[in-house]
């Protein structure tokens, strides 16, 4: 973890926005904006925004503590090297004091402008993303991503615990959805770098247990999460417009997982359905979290009604 004495070149504000991750924060903004959004009950316009600042300030003061620590595992995958640590564009000191100043920033403006359970989330959020899943569980277990992406899972809880003040069994349900979906999600990534993940010593599930394990677990993940996904129609939570676009992408899911669980790729292989179930893994979430609003808007009334 110590400095490298190489000269490194004058930060740009840019690489302070690249330490928070801008793709992976949009769809944390997303997530925990549509908890806000579907959550029963009214929160001012004004305070459900500071509530979303908070999340994306959470979620890239992790990201900035996941490059700090990162940096040298970063320096040696093809995908992570352009990074500002191990590009030379940034200190590492830097990165670290950024993460704490946003994460630290974050928690307590959401305790002070919304309310002290969601900042308790959030912190909880943080602490699991830059220390129990960086830390502790990536370089240890292929498991990583399993237990870890409970990290990402946190913001349509929170969003929802920002405008009704506690915690029932829809926020639960919206956390399952991401954690269930997140190991499909980023081992058809995984199956597609796994040479880079191989090079730097992270046991990611396609390097040590092999891709055809991998294969069998999407599509296993991808079979547990249709009633997951559906479970907030089924016990009255949504109306049948979230329920039904569940049930299709849900399917579409499946569909998707299988050419990845059957086929043996050899070298040189272009993993085209990886890529392909990899990018409609995204388009899924924001497409489920989006009909959730829309069907609040459709049966319920808006949260700054």
């Amino acid at each position: 973890m110590s400095e490298s004495p190489a000269l490194y070149l004058p930060t740009d504000w840019r690489d302070f926005v690249s330490l928070t991750k801008p793709r992976v924060m949009s769809l944390v903004i997303f997530t925990g904006l549509c908890g806000l959004l579907a959550a029963p009950g009214y929160i001012h316009p004004l305070v459900g925004f500071v509530a979303v600042l908070c999340i994306a300030m959470g979620a890239g003061g992790a990201a900035a503590l996941n490059q700090w620590w990162e940096a040298d595992i970063d320096a040696g995958m093809k995908r992570t090297a352009g990074r500002p640590i191990p590009g030379g564009r940034m200190r590492r000191t830097d990165a670290r004091d950024f993460g704490i100043a946003l994460s630290v920033a974050s928690v307590g403006l959401m305790g002070v402008a919304v309310s002290w359970l969601a900042a308790a989330i959030l912190a909880v959020s943080i602490v699991y993303y830059a220390v129990v899943y960086t830390i502790w569980l990536k370089p240890r277990t292929p498991q990583n991503i399993v237990i870890g992406g409970g990290a990402g899972a946190f913001p349509p809880m929170i969003g929802w615990i920002a405008v009704t003040h506690d915690i029932t069994l829809m926020p639960v349900l919206l956390f399952a959805i991401i954690f269930f979906w997140t190991p499909p999600h980023f081992w058809a990534l995984a199956l597609f770098v796994q040479t880079d993940y191989a090079k730097v010593g992270i046991p990611m599930m396609p390097v040590v247990k092999g891709e055809a394990s991998t294969r069998r677990q999407i599509i296993a993940y991808a079979v547990l999460l249709l009633p997951i996904a559906a479970a907030p129609w089924f016990i009255g939570g949504t109306g049948a417009v979230y329920g039904a676009v569940a049930m299709l992408l849900s399917l579409a899911f499946i569909a998707l997982s299988v050419p990845v669980a059957l086929r043996r790729a050899g070298p040189g292989d272009a993993m085209k359905p990886e890529k392909r179930l990899f990018a409609f893994s995204v388009l899924y979430l924001f497409a489920l979290f989006a009909a959730l609003v829309a069907d609040r808007a459709i049966y319920g009334q808006g949260v700054f009604a």
